[in-house]
Formats: C-alpha cells, sequence, structure tokens
C-alpha cells in the first residue's frame, strides 16, 4: 500500500480499511487522558470496541503497577481491553480469556534483577548531574524502565531532558521520550517491538501477518515507531503541539484532543460496520 501524506484529517480515512479493523492499539497518557484521568467520553469508546468485537490493547511508557489499578477497579471501572502493555513494551497485563489479568515479560528474572540495580545507578548520576531532574512519582510501580519527569509534577526544560537522553544513553541505556517523561531501559524495547510481542503472545498470532486490520492512536515522541510501521495511524488533536519534534507522524489526526479525540476514532470505526 503507498504511504498516505501525514495528519490528514480523520474523515479522509477510507471507510473501507476502517471496516476490515480487527482491534485497535493505544496510547493512554494524553491519548485516553487529560490530566491523569480518563476522559469518560474514552472509556465508553474502549467498551463500544470491545462490544463491537474489536481487540483493543493498550500501549503506555507507564509502569505495570500503575496500569494494575486500572484493571481492578481501584480507579473506577476496570477498563475493558485484552491486553495492557506497559513500559513502553517490555511486560503486559494480559486479560483476554483470563478470569484475572496475568503478567507477562520479555525478559527473565535474573536480567531484570541485574537491569534494576543498573537503573539505580544511572537513576543516582542523573540526578546528580542535570539540575531539576527529577525520578517520575509512579517509579514505585516499575520493574523494566528508569523515568525522569519532565512535564508531569515538575517542568525541565529541552536542554535539560537533553541532558537526561545523552547520560542514559551513555550508560547504554535504550531511550524514548513521551509527552510527559523521558524513559531509559536496558534492552531494545519500543511499543512497535512490545506490540510485536504481545499479540502473538496473547492471540497467537502474528503482528505482521495481519498489519492492515490494525489501528495505533497516539500522541507523542514514544508514540513514533508506532506511527512509523502501523498502515493505519491516528494522532489525537494534541500531537500538534509536538509535531514538529517528530520524525515520524500518523495518517490522520482527529479534530479534538485528548479523550475526545480518541472517541471520534472509535466512533469512525464503528460507523464502517454498519449494516
Amino acid at each position: 500500500m503507498p504511504k498516505s501524506p501525514a495528519l490528514q484529517p480523520l474523515d479522509a480515512w477510507p471507510l473501507a480499511q476502517r471496516r476490515q479493523l480487527l482491534g485497535v492499539f493505544t496510547d493512554i497518557d494524553d491519548t485516553l487522558t487529560e490530566h491523569g484521568r480518563i476522559a469518560p467520553a474514552a472509556l465508553q469508546a474502549l467498551a463500544d470496541l470491545r462490544a463491537a468485537g474489536l481487540h483493543v490493547i493498550t500501549i503506555t511508557g507507564r509502569p505495570i503497577g500503575w496500569c494494575a489499578q486500572f484493571l481492578s477497579g481501584e480507579q473506577g471501572p476496570p477498563w475493558p481491553v485484552d491486553a495492557m502493555v506497559a513500559e513502553n513494551g517490555a511486560l503486559a497485563w494480559l486479560c483476554r480469556g483470563r478470569s484475572t489479568p496475568e503478567k507477562s515479560y520479555q525478559q527473565d528474572a535474573a536480567e531484570r534483577q541485574r537491569n534494576q540495580l543498573r537503573m539505580q545507578q544511572v537513576a543516582a548520576r542523573i540526578l546528580r548531574e542535570v539540575p531539576g531532574a527529577m525520578i517520575s512519582r509512579d517509579s514505585a510501580g516499575r520493574e523494566t524502565d528508569l523515568s525522569i519527569d519532565h512535564g508531569e509534577f515538575c517542568q525541565l526544560p529541552p536542554e535539560r531532558i537533553a541532558e537526561v537522553l545523552a547520560i542514559m544513553r551513555a550508560e547504554g541505556m535504550h531511550t524514548s521520550v513521551s509527552s510527559i517523561h523521558t524513559h531509559g531501559c536496558f534492552g531494545e524495547f519500543n511499543k512497535w517491538q512490545g506490540a510485536n510481542w504481545l499479540l502473538p503472545t496473547l492471540l497467537g498470532r502474528p503482528l505482521q501477518d495481519e498489519l492492515e486490520r490494525w489501528v495505533f492512536v497516539g500522541d507523542s515522541g514514544n508514540d513514533q515507531a508506532m506511527f512509523q510501521h502501523f498502515v493505519h495511524s491516528v494522532g489525537v488533536a494534541n500531537i500538534r503541539r509536538c509535531a514538529d519534534q517528530l520524525s515520524h507522524l500518523p495518517r490522520y489526526i482527529t479534530p479534538s484532543a485528548h479523550g475526545a479525540g480518541f472517541a471520534e476514532v472509535a466512533a469512525a470505526i464503528l460507523q464502517a460496520r454498519q449494516p
């Protein structure tokens, strides 16, 4: 399929392509949520997609422990999803076909333990060398990923974010930047790699075999690998704030930002499935 121009309006997405979809991968922060809370319209959209028979998988830079609260009902109604992939693809909660969510990892326990010790050393160096740097407040739930807050509870200027990234990379970490956090991990994890690991783990099928039947929805820098590889990709409208910093943009963009934009994506998909 020829590559489409980036950031076309959502209604330019051909109806026939929407009709053939099997499922949706979506980012969480600032795609489903705004100021840390999921929009009611986005939560309903997740339920509507599942009710229509589509697979729904969230994929986020947030920690696996943070994700658990949305499956347990601790933070409102349990999210109606097939899986929640966390820490930029390194591990996931598997929900589909299970009475309780099951945690699944890409690295074994011994490797994770070694890497956790290395991450502590890198974190100490960043806090020592980068003025204003803070470990993200959700880090207690992280298992494979070091996260520095640059836009959630503190604001780091671009030059400080660059310093954090330089230290992480010098220490041999793979890095990515979300709308709120700067991430580093020991392992070649990103959302695209995580999606390709997750689908066979969850459904027993390679994502590459049915890539034209999935869509990804996101809004920030750590979504770029998904925008690059997915045949169908959509950015919620707030992606415009960082679009000039991205090498890979989504094909389509919603009229609205955050969870309202995700609800528009869901509505466009469901419209195509009507008789």
